[in-house]
């Protein structure tokens, strides 16, 4: 196995790794002004996440430096092709962040009301924007022949990146429904969980029509090369196993399963993708692959030995705070307004 796929399959694991860390942190912000209004309850929500949510976001900038460092003309063309997308996503996630500092500062309802939709709203935002642009990398991009998209936001506002955008949305707050479950005791986790059963069903008839969609419209579910379909089947069958233990006892398993689902579908899309990582539509000739678009050896050895080295250490440290934070909340618990 080269350093070019080796690279690949690193990007792959932590983009796996973010959506599947970050999904239900946007999928919580999704869910907040609705489970409940009392004060102290949204802010026992927003404290199951308190102590994880900026490290979940450090795989987005752990792979985002991994892309610019393994495959610089990707980084440039993903970039600059969805340039005011990403600002778009940014601007979701200042307003995410300002929320979690600012909901607490004052002690007026009214405050605190209007920063839980922005919180809101700094999670719906991104998890619809990222949905939008990893469907355009599916469905494939309008690249020239110097490898450049210049067709600007209105051609990825098409119909199929619409609907992914929709999905990454559904999942994300399904995936959020389930981590309140394992986190929440008591009256606030059977809201998550009722919250869960409400959205399963729609979500899935969605997902279900994306990936028909996805097969018809796109190669990565029959790609000659590796074929994304098997982990399709598999992330189809996880979440029709989510929709049935959602209703059961098993928090955990419920959990397990909506990430199972994210894991095995963001693997799908980059199975389905190899060995290219960005498809032009113009001409097959014109995509991005990890040999056309790959830093050159020496960069790719000495980057392996920097991630080698650091990335397990990352991980441990997360696994650590995880761990700390691994109880149940309640509105009576001591930490319950230990945050925000």
């Amino acid at each position: 196995m080269d350093l070019n796929t080796i690279w690949f399959l690193i990007i792959t694991f932590l983009f796996m790794g973010f959506f599947f860390l970050e999904g239900f942190d946007y999928g919580v912000g999704i869910l907040l002004p609705f489970l409940s209004k009392k004060d102290l309850e949204r802010r026992v929500v927003i404290n199951t996440i308190g102590p994880v949510w900026d490290g979940n976001e450090v795989w987005m900038i752990t792979a985002g430096a991994a892309l610019l460092a393994s495959f610089p003309e990707v980084y440039a063309s993903l970039t600059s092709g969805f340039y005011l997308a990403m600002m778009t996503m940014i601007i979701g996630l200042i307003i995410r962040a300002v929320g979690f500092k600012y909901r607490s500062k004052r002690e007026e309802i009214s405050w605190r009301k209007a920063w839980d939709w922005g919180l809101f709203a700094g999670s719906l935002i991104p998890a619809f924007t990222w949905g939008l642009m990893i469907s355009n990398m599916m469905g494939g991009l309008a690249l020239e022949a110097d490898k450049y998209y210049y067709g600007g936001l209105l051609p990825l506002l098409n119909p199929y990146a619409l609907v992914g955008g929709l999905v990454f949305v559904g999942l994300f707050t399904l995936h959020g429904a389930s981590y309140l479950g394992i986190k929440l005791a008591g009256s606030l986790k059977d809201k998550a969980k009722a919250a869960g059963r409400a959205i399963w069903l729609p979500v899935l008839l969605l997902t279900a029509g994306f990936l028909i969609w996805t097969f018809l419209a796109t190669d990565l579910l029959h790609n000659p090369g590796l074929d994304g379909l098997p982990l399709a089947i598999i992330a189809a069958a996880a979440l029709g196993a989510y929709g049935f233990l959602i209703r059961t006892e098993r928090e955990m398993l419920t959990f397990l399963c909506g990430g199972i689902f994210i894991l095995s579908s963001t693997l799908m899309v980059f199975t389905g993708l190899f060995p290219r990582l960005l498809i032009s539509t113009l001409d097959p000739a014109y995509s991005l692959t990890i040999y056309n678009s790959a830093a050159s050896p020496g960069t790719l050895r000495l980057t392996s030995i920097i991630f080698a080295i650091f990335l397990p250490l990352v991980m441990l440290y997360q696994a650590w705070t995880y761990y700390i934070f691994r109880e149940r909340l309640t509105p009576e618990s001591s930490k319950a307004s230990l945050y925000y």
